[in-house]
């Protein structure tokens, strides 16, 4: 079976993957000139499916459960699993007894647990939750393995591409985002900012809890920290604004005061399509089948979305539409 997949981002990437696992020849067009640029390129890359159920319904952590062990076995070595830490400033307390009530897979830490796991946070924080089964991975390490072991497996990358003038497939899979024409997305703006210092080591992400300003820092290579990431309602892929950037290093800066000298590598602006209710959809239309609104949950959610979308593939009754898992999830919620 010949399959055209739309889309180079994280989705794309997953679902072309899982169709070339099952025996499917895969063929991937991207308008962009190269691998990256698009909102996955500026993830966080968190598999916390406990954390993000903080915030998300049930099935944000029902369908990334399993996201760490797909990643791990797609990309040996990408991931890292130390688990997340959630902490908060003590004139914060509330929101860290807020947090904890929200979701569950984390136990509480105190002073001296934070300063176990975390060294250069000793003294700073008087109690934290560790969410010890989360995992995180670097967005663009872990597509550019994933581009290299599609290729390795036969499939194709035509980059620069218009998809709608390729022709000669049996399916197709839309995974382009914002530019697909569906009037139910609208466009959730993420700004980010790379960090790098050598003067704190950190182990695995850490959220710092605040009542205007949440933020996540997610350790990296080479001394850079990845800080993250403003919601905000608007389709516009412009710069960062002053205000977000003043926000998130003010947050890095409470974390840690010596964030303060660090050197501001790259900022960049992601714009993640959502559906109305944040959740996302696998349907089928013809001889397409599209995957889309994965909002925030990029990297957590593709797994499950590429799954879905391979069955329908080789489903012989994938004609008919399917809407995502969530919908009966909620309903026998």
């Amino acid at each position: 079976m010949k399959v055209l997949v739309k889309g180079a981002g994280v989705a794309g990437l997953t679902a072309a993957f899982e169709l070339a696992a099952r025996g499917a020849t895969v063929t991937v067009a991207e308008i962009r000139q190269t691998l990256g640029g698009n909102a996955s390129w500026f993830a966080g890359g968190m598999l916390a499916p406990w954390c993000e159920r903080e915030s998300a319904e049930q099935p944000v952590l029902d369908l990334g459960r399993d996201a760490a062990d797909w990643w791990d076995a797609a990309t040996p070595g990408q991931v890292t699993r130390a688990g997340t830490l959630v902490v908060a400033a003590p004139r914060d307390a509330g929101e860290l007894d807020r947090f904890a009530s929200r979701t569950s897979g984390h136990r509480r830490v105190d002073e001296d647990e934070i300063a176990l796991l975390e060294p250069d946070l000793a003294g700073r924080f008087r109690r934290g939750l560790l969410f010890p089964d989360e995992a995180h991975l670097d967005p663009r390490q872990a597509m550019a393995a994933l581009h290299e072991k599609l290729t390795a497996m036969g499939g194709e990358f035509h980059f620069g591409a218009d998809a709608r003038q390729v022709s000669g497939f049996d399916r197709q899979i839309d995974c382009t985002g914002m530019a697909a024409v569906d009037d139910r997305l609208r466009g959730v703006r993420g700004e980010m900012l790379i960090l790098r210092t050598p003067d704190i080591s950190l182990s695995r992400p850490v959220r710092l809890l605040h009542p205007r300003f949440p933020l996540y820092m997610v350790p990296r290579t080479n001394h850079r920290f990845m800080i993250g990431a403003t919601m905000i309602e608007s389709q516009s892929a412009g710069p960062v604004t002053a205000r977000s950037m003043m926000e998130l290093l003010g947050a890095a800066y409470a974390l840690h005061p010596a964030f303060g000298e660090a050197e501001i590598v790259e900022t960049g602006v992601g714009v993640r399509p959502a559906f109305p209710d944040n959740l996302p959809r696998v349907e089928t239309s013809g001889d397409t089948v599209a995957i889309n609104g994965l909002y925030r949950h990029g990297f957590l959610l593709a797994p499950a979305m590429a799954r879905q979308a391979a069955d329908l593939v080789f489903n012989q009754d994938g004609t008919k539409e399917r809407t995502h898992e969530t919908d009966g999830q909620r309903r026998s919620a």
